[in-house]
């Protein structure tokens, strides 16, 4: 059997270009929102800005953005340059656009812009437009993301807040930020995921000790040896920039081996079939399937390279070894009784998706095994149906491929169809209770 194996040149591309850019209307100005709305949708990351675009499409054009950056996308990339990412795993046809508006896609954005693209960068283009699996930049994603605010006026529409409580009602939904306050028809989460924390036995839990950080931290660039505890892509890219600086670098995979592969779930979920799986399924199935198919695993351009760093000596993978505690120094001890002494080592564990709990009271979760429930056509909250999920906390009803981008995609296409028709069933009732109120 012949196994192609892309190049690892693909993993760079430049960052921080010039992109031409629409003209639009500035930032949020207010200091805050608006007490009301027909929507208020919390994270202006891919999965709201898609929501957002999708909405504007629908005719909904009062909505609230409440993000805790204020920008949309804004943390979404700073976590990209961070850890040194120049490009995505996501294919150019997984994009946060909308479907079935004629709206300007990832790919239409990336050749209108030939020029200021590299020659490798068009090569990806072409074997995009052939129905191949490409490499998508950063800087070319940051760039359609600017474009897709702008062009639907997401921008003019996000603030800046920390939301504390999510309060639904029979007839309303009331998000709380740090500042402000606003009360809505419907609500939709676009809370992503969060980092895995190390369990508590490793050094008794709360902040790790000196010299060991998580993945969204910075790493200091000193010391000579360095520590990656993760089998994902993150830790891919951690290794990487360690590699580059011309780091020692140590390499903890609990597993017994690293799996390479194109998207970090099973490429069937992506499909209409592939999603079918979870359809009329038992919760119980579905955790397994989630538990099978949502796994670590680092794009197949990396193998090359960090196979080639462990031949030569400059990386040191240790495969199938648990950590079972961690001191300052930095010694990882490792279940089989040895030890790894480092100057730093970072964490790059996976993530938790954020599903609403501590924001919204339980009976409106429905919290099973870290997942809440949800109306799987429409991805509303069972117990809080003017509240909607898109993203990784959509998992259980959508499949693996909520997480991903192409995931945001197909959970926005359900939920803002189900919010503009809720809005234009509720209209007439909306246009009494005024005229009640005039009179």
């Amino acid at each position: 059997m012949i196994t192609f194996v892309p190049e690892p040149r693909l993993l760079e591309s430049p960052r921080g270009r010039d992109w031409p850019v629409l003209p639009s209307t500035p930032a949020a100005v207010a200091p805050e929102p608006p007490s009301g709305a027909d929507v208020v949708i919390v994270g202006a990351g891919p999965a709201g800005l898609a929501v957002a675009s999708a909405l504007w499409h629908h005719g909904v054009r009062d909505i609230v953005v409440v993000d805790r950056d204020g920008r949309p996308c804004g943390r979404f990339f700073d976590r990209v340059d961070l850890l040194g990412q120049r490009v995505l795993r996501s294919p150019y046809e997984h994009h946060p656009g909308v479907e079935g508006y004629r709206d300007c896609e990832l790919l239409d954005f990336a050749r209108l812009h030939w020029s200021v693209l590299t020659p490798v960068e068009r090569r990806e283009i072409r074997m995009a437009q052939a129905g191949h699996r490409s490499v998508v930049p950063v800087d070319v994603f940051e760039a359609y993301c600017r474009h897709l605010a702008a062009s639907h006026h997401v921008t003019e529409r996000t603030w800046r807040g920390s939301v504390r409580e999510v309060l639904p009602t029979s007839d309303a939904v009331t998000v709380r930020a740090d500042r402000f306050s606003v009360t809505a028809r419907h609500a939709v989460l676009c809370l992503g995921e969060e980092r895995r924390s190390a369990p508590d036995t490793w050094w008794g839990g709360g902040y790790p000790p000196r010299g060991v950080s998580y993945w969204d931290e910075p790493v200091p660039e000193s010391g000579k040896r360095l520590a990656v505890v993760g089998a994902g892509l993150t830790a891919a890219h951690l290794i990487s920039t360690g590699l580059a600086q011309g780091r020692e670098v140590h390499w903890v995979v609990r597993e017994a081996g690293e799996r390479y592969q194109c998207a970090d779930v099973n490429s069937s979920f992506f499909r209409p079939e592939g999603r079918a799986r979870f359809d009329g399924v038992s919760w119980s199935d579905r955790l397994e399937l989630m538990g099978r198919f949502r796994r670590a695993s680092i794009m197949f351009e990396f193998r090359p390279l960090l196979e080639a760093a462990e031949a030569e000596g400059r990386l040191v993978v240790h495969r199938g070894k648990a950590i079972t505690k961690v001191t300052p120094g930095v010694s990882l001890q490792l279940e089989d009784g040895s030890r790894v002494s480092v100057d730093y080592a970072v964490l790059a564990l996976g993530t938790t998706p954020s599903i609403g709990d501590g924001l919204m009271p339980d009976d409106a979760v429905l919290e099973r095994g870290g997942w809440p429930q949800l109306d799987e056509r429409t991805f509303a909250y069972v117990g809080a149906p003017r509240v909607f999920a898109v993203g990784a906390a959509a998992g259980m009803a959508l499949g693996p491929a909520a997480r991903n981008i192409d995931g945001h995609r197909v959970a926005t296409a359900r939920v803002a169809a189900a919010v503009a028709e809720n809005l234009r069933r509720d209209a007439p009732l909306r246009t009494a209770a005024k005229d009640v109120a005039r009179v």
